[in-house]
């Protein structure tokens, strides 16, 4: 197995992490928990960002893996890969919004948004799964050309 696999793999790895810290932070702060809450979506935050470190560096230099299954299934893969794009930068934003009114101390508009922002965080790491899935394990693809190589013509 080389870096086509293993980079993939391991940004999926970290996106999961960062499911399963928000949902064990989610728990902590129905117990009261206030500061394991803050430690543990802080350690998520973090996988998420290692995630995508991971996914953009090797979007950037590698290219991205094009689809390697049946043509009467790329339409439905497409629009789903589109769908969890889309609830992955809206999860991102909000992400980082509720982040931020936790750390202001803005603790009611942190609270609100914080259950909608969980929610949207664990549907996008399950669609990424699946994406991984698809992409990786039932249908695996040839990879493109990396970025740098399209923009110089290569």
């Amino acid at each position: 197995m080389d870096l086509y696999f293993w980079l993939p793999t391991l940004s999926t790895a970290f996106i999961v992490i960062s499911a399963v810290l928000v949902g064990i932070g989610w728990v902590l702060i129905i117990q009261g928990k206030r500061a394991a809450h803050k430690k543990m979506m802080l350690a998520g935050a973090w996988a998420a960002i290692l995630f995508f470190i991971i996914y953009s560096s090797r979007t950037i230099i590698v290219g991205n893996t094009a689809w390697g299954g049946p043509d009467d299934l790329k339409l439905f893969y497409q629009v789903f890969l589109i769908f969890h794009i889309v609830m992955a930068t809206v999860g991102a934003i909000f992400g980082i919004t509720t982040l931020l009114w936790g750390y202001k101390e803005k603790y009611a508009k942190h609270r609100r948004l914080g259950r909608v922002t969980s929610m949207i965080w664990f549907f996008t790491a399950t669609t990424g799964v699946l994406v991984y899935t698809l992409l990786y394990i039932l249908y695996p693809g040839g990879h493109t050309k990396p970025v740098w190589e399209v923009i110089i013509g290569a």
